[in-house]
């Protein structure tokens, strides 16, 4: 069973590089965010310093939606969703597979890009630690809540907006406690453990429950 989940790992991992929607889609957009807010706000620095971690935040949760909606669509359209349930695979393991794969491709670039671009928002070292803590923690549960869109997506030739629609309001909570984790490490009024131990929570719920959900979804989907 460890063997075919490495497998699958791997076949996904080929798939996001292949298909050009991986790290370097992911990067780009992220980055295209960062370099366009600070001409929309002005050369205040200290403003942009105060709101630079939810920017940062909110392009990396939109970078990570990329290439989601094609998940499991693709497979389900030439036939490779039905050979992969002949596996001794269960499709939660599947499904979580497919989630990891597609967070090593996109989730992780952005991670190790954040520090880079969070000194195009004169973010200070202390601010730009515990942003790339947060997202390291973070960004894997908006891909596996991701996950339940993308299965729903999947009975739909064109569910990229579905996807959206679905998977926003389940990642607001990450949003507002990854914001606030970051916000405590440069003086907050509460501790950086106390948002950021919620944190974990929410990405320890979102790694279990969002293959469960997804192997569900694509149960009634296939039916």
């Amino acid at each position: 069973m460890g063997g075919a989940f490495l497998a699958l790992l791997r076949r996904d991992l080929r798939l996001a590089m292949r298909a050009g929607g991986g790290a370097g889609l992911g990067v780009v957009f992220f980055l295209a965010v960062v370099v366009i807010t600070p001409f929309a706000i002005g050369p205040d620095l200290a403003l942009l310093a105060r709101i630079g971690p939810a920017i940062l935040w909110i392009g990396a949760l939109l970078a990570s939606l990329i290439g989601l909606d094609r998940l499991f669509a693709a497979d389900a359209e030439d036939g490779s969703l039905d050979v992969m349930s002949m596996l001794a695979l269960p499709m939660e393991l599947i499904a979580a597979a497919k989630g990891l794969a597609h967070w090593i491709a996109t989730g992780l670039p952005l991670v190790i890009a954040a520090p880079v671009f969070s000194l195009l928002l004169n973010l200070e070292p202390a601010s730009i630690g515990a942003l790339t803590l947060t997202l390291l923690v973070g960004t894997p549960a908006i891909t596996f809540l991701g996950l339940i869109g993308a299965a729903f997506a999947s009975a739909f030739r064109r569910g990229g907006l579905l996807v959206a629609v679905l998977v926003m309001p389940l990642t607001i909570p990450v949003l507002i406690f990854a914001v606030a984790a970051t916000g405590a490490a440069i003086g907050g009024t509460v501790p950086f453990g106390t948002p950021f131990r919620v944190l974990v929570g929410l990405s320890l719920a979102a790694l279990v429950l969002g293959p469960i959900a997804a192997a569900a979804a694509l149960r009634v989907t296939r039916d």
